[in-house]
């Protein structure tokens, strides 16, 4: 299935039914009087989070969503049938935003979550409702209310525990393959992902949710690359790994061009605790490791751990430091494997 986290969509809700202007009028039945009855109120428009959805592909291939109209109000007091509603299913995780890509309507966080984005208009009061003491006989009804019409963009952001970081070919996809039943494409070429990945990491009998997402560059918030956009499947994240090819000449400046990027986007992604990584370490030898670490370790003015994604060396370390800074609530217990018990009469 393709990965889309972007869609543009059209909605409008359905106009309320008008009232009808009748009157009663029977053989035999001296005082007929009015009888109009209302109009049905108009569908509306409602997103709603559902389970099993991981992508927003479904609203590439329609953009228009119209709600059904009220039907209007009938005589002998029959009022008009309402306009059926229209549910959008977007995956958990979604923010709508207003046309203008900036002003946040609604985020969706929880399975079963609903918003109403375009309320369908209500129907027409028809001639029976103006009947008065001193009005027997009215000769007027209302209009149904017009429906709302929109322009919305759908932006999905990633719900996960941790975030990988990192330039192009820094070992991210790898380290997402080895620790997690995962499996990203693996090449050696940069931009090897081009979509986010999920996976699921257990360690000490815990289990959290990784995010992988395609590398940075510098310049990627001017549109370098392919720009910085997937930053926001981690911005829910609680910690961010950041991993740094430990095969580079040049790993402080590779460490310095990732945080720049961060910051250079904003909404306090730099601030989020991070776990630093020196990867590809089996490549190195012991002076190359110890001089290589030495460089980061002043770039970063804290501690560097070592790790190899591909020999799977230090990545018991790495899990722990991540599962240190994510809160007990999110973390889901492993299930264990336990025997069936002996049955006995």
């Amino acid at each position: 299935m393709k990965f889309l986290d972007l869609a543009k969509v059209y909605i409008r809700s359905g106009a309320g039914g008008g009232g009808a202007v009748s009157f009663r009028r029977e053989k035999y039945i001296e005082y007929g009087g009015p009888d109009g009855g209302d109009g049905g109120k108009g569908g509306s428009v409602i997103i709603e989070a559902v389970e099993g959805l991981n992508t927003l592909i479904d609203f590439r291939y329609q953009q228009h969503f119209f709600a059904k109209n009220g039907q209007p109000g009938m005589g002998k007091q029959r009022t008009g049938k309402d306009g059926d509603d229209i549910i959008l299913r977007v995956p958990v995780g979604t923010e709508v935003l207003d046309e203008d890509e900036e002003t946040l309507v609604a985020e969706l966080m929880a399975v079963g979550e609903q918003v109403v984005l375009a309320k369908g208009g209500n129907g027409g009061f028809g001639n029976l409702h103006f009947k008065t003491a001193t009005n027997q006989a009215p000769r007027r009804a209302n209009p149904g209310q017009p429906g709302v019409e929109r322009t919305i963009w759908l932006r999905l952001k990633l719900i996960a525990d941790a975030g990988l970081l990192g330039l192009p070919n820094a070992g991210k996809s790898t380290f997402l393959a080895a620790t997690s039943n995962a499996r990203p494409k693996i090449a050696d070429y940069p931009f090897t992902t081009l979509h986010p990945n999920l996976g699921v990491v257990g360690v000490d009998g815990a289990e959290f949710v990784v995010a992988d997402i395609p590398g940075l560059i510098e310049g990627a918030h001017e549109g370098r690359g392919i720009g910085d956009r997937f930053l926001g499947h981690v911005e829910r994240c609680s910690v961010l790994l950041h991993l740094i090819d430990g095969t580079s000449e040049t790993v402080a400046e590779d460490y310095r061009t990732i945080i720049t990027e961060l910051e250079a986007y904003g909404g306090h992604l730099a601030d989020k605790p991070r776990v630093t990584v020196l990867n590809k370490i089996d490549a190195l030898d012991d002076e190359e490791r110890a001089e290589a670490k030495a460089a980061l370790e002043a770039e970063v003015g804290g501690p560097v751990r070592l790790m190899s994604g591909v020999a799977r060396d230090g990545v018991t370390e790495v899990l722990r430091a991540l599962r240190a800074e994510i809160s007990e609530d999110k973390l889901r217990q492993k299930a264990q494997d336990e025997e069936p018990e002996t049955w006995q009469p």
